[in-house]
């Protein structure tokens, strides 16, 4: 029986999800499952994208056969050769032998490797910027090479203003009815697939992957349908944004993840003893992964997450031990940059995996490797513990001061932080503002957004307010989110005592400045922002 979805006025999804597969591309598991998303355009021609991987062509040519109801199938745009979405494409042309196959050059060349069937006859070959029109619909191919093949190319309906992706944008997981991305609770419930599928598949190809922002830059886009995952039509930037991050090797946000490799559990009490002091420093979700536990695409997703990352392992067979090892490997394999590391290193007659660790991060590019280390001898001894000080120091110095840092500016290059803008609501802010080599800041408690092409925010201060004042002079300013466990002594300071008659920064080193030059709050806040003002 055919299981399908309206997405537009002639447009449907006649995909299907497989919840029995264990591993994708035989690597990568997916507890969740897979979708593989197909989609037909209705038209005076009528057109397929992409087909679907064997272990669910039954359930698509039902769909397919029940969109079409009875008619004929005039164009099949492959957008992407591999296997997972050109499956069926054989036997798709046995049972529509008259269908055209628009694709590139290189996606011919694929199908002649794949199958024997005549393309050559049937295909309409096209190239960047080349369009097909159907009656109503225009499309327009754009290459997309190394996205994560060779061949792969997006396609955009200039009418419906619908891209269609082919794998990027893609996640994984099954679908379960609720096939757009606001149907869901996406960040909650899909994003760390999205993580994990974007820097496992892609991640390698971040240049290519820039590439095609810039040109998805250039159109209007209401809709993205990728091959895999819930379809985009609304809240669509949060999302590029993401991709933003990932393609430029860009820390989502500030954090650590400690990885480690323990073989008796000594050089995992070292790391849970980094993390709690690393706690205590302020430092707020933290994250520890078992490398013999936790498969190595989610550490790998983890990494391009955080800005810095700790590595413990111990020695074994003279090296790093096994598991950790083909997780650092990985991380290398997928390009990853900007990261500030830690290391500490076990080993009971002869250490050498921390010298080891340090010589694949040297091999890839900026990646700054923290002077303090730790050596164990077995286990940590009290003696010890200045040494695992020294760590905690050091990543927090990088962790709380940016200037001079490569790492944390590159954190921290984004204006907005679409996760936040999306996500503000009803709360207590910190407002800052500097005037010459003077800091100040209040405590507000309205900050809406107002529209986010262009992004605007509106902030409300009371005009008696020393920070009212410097803004109005200067037009910059930050806010600064507090979370709800932020401390009573934090309104104190910033809201029972005026600017105007004491300096509210003088004693406060945790305090960071952005880009604009304002400073904001590092503690007790979920995110900032940097404005400039438009109007008031």
């Amino acid at each position: 029986m055919y299981c399908v979805k309206k997405i537009s006025g002639d447009t449907y999804y006649v995909g299907a999800s497989d919840r029995k597969l264990a591993l994708f591309e035989n690597v990568y598991p997916i507890p969740r499952g897979i979708s593989y998303n197909s989609y037909v355009v209705k038209d005076e021609k009528t057109v397929l994208l992409d087909t679907v991987d064997r272990a669910v062509g039954n359930q698509f040519f039902e769909n397919l056969e029940h969109v079409l109801d009875g008619g004929s199938l005039d164009y099949l745009i492959v957008n992407h050769m591999e296997p997972d979405h050109c499956a069926t494409m054989a036997d798709l042309i046995l049972r529509y032998p008259d269908v055209k196959i628009v694709c590139n050059a290189k996606t011919v060349t694929m199908i002649k490797q794949f199958f024997t069937f005549d393309i050559d006859s049937r295909a309409v070959v096209i190239k960047e910027g080349d369009t097909l029109n159907t009656g109503k619909h225009t499309f327009t191919f754009v290459m997309a090479p190394m996205v994560h093949w060779p061949e792969a190319m997006v396609t955009y309906d200039t009418t419906d203003k619908v891209l269609y992706s082919a794998d990027a944008f893609g996640t994984f997981g099954a679908l379960s009815g609720n096939i757009f991305a606001d149907e869901v609770n996406f960040d909650a419930d899909w994003m760390d697939d999205a993580r994990r599928y974007y820097t496992n598949i892609v991640g390698k190809y971040g240049v290519q992957v820039s590439s095609l922002l810039k040109k998805a830059a250039g159109i209007d886009i209401d809709m993205i349908c990728p091959l895999h995952g819930p379809v985009w039509r609304s809240n669509i930037n949060h999302f590029i944004d993401k991709y933003n991050h990932w393609a430029t090797y860009t820390p989502e946000e500030k954090s650590v993840m400690i990885a480690y490799a323990s073989v008796y559990g000594d050089t995992e009490n070292a790391a849970s003893i980094l993390a709690t002091k690393l706690a205590d420093k302020g430092i707020r979700n933290i994250a520890m992964f078992d490398v013999s536990h936790t498969h190595p695409s989610v550490i790998v997703a983890e990494a391009f997450r955080r800005s810095h990352l700790v590595f413990a392992s111990t020695t074994y067979n003279a090296g790093i031990f096994a598991t950790m090892e083909t997780v650092l490997l990985d991380i290398k394999a997928h390009g990853l940059k900007n990261r500030t590391v830690a290391i500490i290193e076990n080993g009971t007659w002869a250490s050498q995996s921390g010298e080891k660790m340090k010589e694949i991060f040297a091999s890839m590019k900026d990646m700054r490797v923290l002077d303090a280390s730790v050596c164990l001898k077995s286990s940590l001894k009290k003696d010890q513990l200045t040494e695992i000080d020294a760590i905690a120091d050091a990543v927090a110095a990088d962790f709380f001061t940016p200037a001079g840092k490569a790492v944390a500016e590159a954190a921290h290059e984004e204006k907005v932080e679409n996760e936040a803008f999306f996500k503000l609501s009803y709360g207590l802010f910190v407002l800052t503002a500097r005037d010459g080599n003077k800091d100040n800041g209040c405590i507000i408690n309205t900050v809406m957004q107002v529209t986010d092409t262009p992004k605007r925010i509106a902030v409300c201060v009371n005009k008696a307010n020393f920070t009212h004042d410097m803004i109005k002079k200067t037009g910059i300013f930050n806010v600064s989110i507090l979370t709800e466990k932020v401390p009573f002594k934090v309104f104190e300071h910033f809201g029972f005592q005026s600017g105007k008659n004491v300096n509210k920064f003088e004693k406060n080193d945790a305090v960071l400045r952005s880009e604009n030059g304002v400073s904001y709050i590092p503690k007790y806040t979920n995110a900032f922002m940097s404005g400039k003002v438009v109007s008031a």
